[in-house]
């Protein structure tokens, strides 16, 4: 028997027991006479105690002879502490070890394995299986195991069946870049890995199984961001016969149930924004609503004076930062750099302080009186004391600008309370979206999503202008969810095909199998999908989901643990019959 009990689990009550434990050597204090071993495994610290004076020699030597992160097993009584510790679960007890096995030595780690630890990210990320031990890595891979039980139960419970779909599927455009998979039973031919089981879930609805879930990973062979895995995993859902406020019923209950589960926190109001109310009022369509700074349009109050930057603008809007009056010119100026670093491309930035007293101090008092400023301080809705802000130039690119500035600012100012949760639920999202470069329309979800049905007609006349029956979730800033209603009709689908550029032919050959499958009774059917990397890590109070995942993948997509991506044996190339032009 390699333990009685786990390193976390002896108290008081266990004085005088006879227990063998067996975990990781975390620190050795050496006096000489006496030697007291911290031991640690999953479930905690236990100190050990060896005397010179009760503890048999050899045991006593061998003591002498640890080392960080050996493992070993001990056994011996649990006595009373002489200084007990109160920040520890077992700071009441200590065990007088009789016995000592060394199961196995270690090498010196190339880092601390404490909560506050010496070792840089990449690091870490090659000795991830060290890392682990620590408790903020180890805690977060037990907090997310204990969200995905949350979430199975809860569906579980709500009728939803748990089912698989493959890995090695077929190719299909739209959306990121596929992983691909060389068959070599079928030379030449390539299977891909999924972006999502978007089809076979629709293919479920099909089959009747109306309450579908499964957590899964995804695969997208993107350009990666600071915070973006080219693996990651979803909590996919479909549903039959129901409508768009079926579905965000059901997971707002959900998320209800995560944040009263495991947070504690009873969240009752979910409101609902439109695309085009977010795009306006907050300039992107995953606001943050934990904090204010709404966006005020100013064309009406600031064009149509001598200042022709604003009245050369597309666009010219501002946000009013609380209490941010008392900010001095060089604090100002270091926000007009920030706005004007290449990430956010804005050419500068007007100000005006709303001071205590009413009175108003621009930037570009030349060309605006107190009146004039006073106009953009009701558009704003700013209060003595705060600080206004002003970007112009074209539309969606200022108002992009200014949702980055009013997002560095909350961050500054300390207004993003990873404890506060403020879910949001956008829909109305444009079912199409132009792309220059291959002048055509794009799906701005995928090509399965459901237009608005009042809006069908505008397929043929106006595209850009058909509204999706399409839906997110935002929690904290952050697109935890997003899904639609599915189109199930056959010639729908193909109509939405036709507008995406695709032939008859391509149509058929990409998803045929899908084409089919509504000609044998398909029913109405919708769904949604969480990032659950992205939901663990929010629910965590935190927004890296690295921090969450077991083994990550870095910024540049590597595993740089087990050295991956890497060359392929010549052997297999040929096998496959794949010749590298390098």
């Amino acid at each position: 028997m390699y333990r009685s009990h786990t390193c976390g689990a002896l108290r008081s009550e266990h004085i005088g027991t006879q227990i063998t434990l067996s975990g990781w050597v975390q620190k050795v204090r050496d006096k000489g006479f006496m030697i007291w071993v911290d031991l640690r495994d999953r479930y905690g610290i236990t100190q050990l105690i060896f005397d010179e004076n009760r503890t048999p020699q050899d045991v006593f030597k061998s003591a002498q002879e640890l080392g960080r992160e050996f493992v070993i097993k001990v056994e011996g009584t649990v006595i009373e502490r002489e200084a007990k510790n109160p920040n520890l679960a077992t700071g009441d007890i200590e065990i007088l070890v009789s016995h000592i096995t060394l199961l196995n030595a270690s090498l010196t780690p190339p880092f601390t394995i404490e909560n506050e630890t010496d070792g840089g990210d990449e690091l870490r990320m090659k000795y991830r299986y060290l890392d682990i031990r620590r408790n903020p890595v180890k805690n977060n891979l037990i907090f997310r195991h204990n969200v995905s039980m949350e979430v199975r139960n809860f569906l579980s419970g709500a009728g939803f069946i748990e089912i698989e779909t493959p890995y090695l599927i077929k190719s299909t455009p739209e959306g990121a870049r596929d992983f691909v998979v060389p068959s070599r039973m079928n030379q030449g031919q390539f299977y891909a890995l999924p972006q999502s089981p978007q089809t076979f879930k629709q293919l479920l609805m099909v089959g009747g199984m109306d309450k579908y879930f499964q957590i899964v990973k995804c695969f997208r062979d993107e350009d990666l961001r600071a915070d973006r895995q080219p693996e990651f995993t979803q909590i996919d859902c479909e549903m039959a016969f129901v409508e768009q406020e079926d579905i965000l019923n059901i997971f707002e209950g959900l998320t209800k149930h995560l944040l009263q589960q495991i947070r504690n926190i009873s969240v009752s109001e979910f409101p609902r924004m439109t695309y085009d109310q977010a795009m306006r009022t907050y300039g992107n369509d995953k606001p943050d609503i934990r904090f204010g700074m709404k966006f005020g349009e100013l064309n009406e109050v600031a064009q149509h004076k001598d200042f022709n930057v604003f009245n050369q603008a597309e666009l010219v809007v501002g946000i009013a930062v609380p209490g941010a009056a008392s900010y001095t010119r060089k604090e100002i100026d270091k926000l007009i750099d920030w706005v004007r670093r290449p990430q956010v491309g804005a050419l500068g930035m007007v100000y005006v302080k709303y001071n205590e007293d009413g009175n108003l101090k621009s930037s570009v008092d030349k060309f605006y009186d107190q009146e004039d400023l006073k106009k953009w301080a009701e558009a704003t809705a700013a209060e003595p004391g705060d600080l206004i802000c002003v970007l112009s130039g074209p539309a969606d690119k200022t108002r992009g600008q200014l949702s980055a500035l009013r997002m560095e600012l909350a961050e500054r100012l300390g207004l993003r309370n990873p404890d506060e949760f403020a879910p949001l639920w956008v829909v109305d999202f444009p079912l199409l979206e132009w792309d220059d470069e291959s002048q055509r329309y794009h799906a701005m979800h995928h090509p399965f999503t459901s237009p608005k049905p009042e809006d069908i007609a505008l397929l043929d006349s106006d595209p850009g202008k058909v509204r999706a029956n399409a839906y997110d979730l935002v929690l904290n800033g952050n697109e935890i969810g997003g899904g639609s209603i599915r189109i199930f009709d056959k010639d729908l689908q193909a109509t939405m095909f036709k507008h995406l550029g695709f032939t008859e032919e391509a149509a058929k050959a990409q998803f045929g199998f899908l084409m089919d499958a509504f000609q044998y009774g398909a029913p109405p059917h919708g769904g949604l999908a969480f990032g659950l990397d992205r939901l663990v890590a929010i629910l965590g109070g935190q927004e890296t989901i690295r921090d969450f995942i077991a083994f990550p993948k870095n910024n540049s997509g590597r595993d740089v643990m087990i050295d991956a991506p890497s060359a392929i044996d010549s052997e297999q190339l040929k096998e496959l019959n794949i010749k590298l032009d390098l």
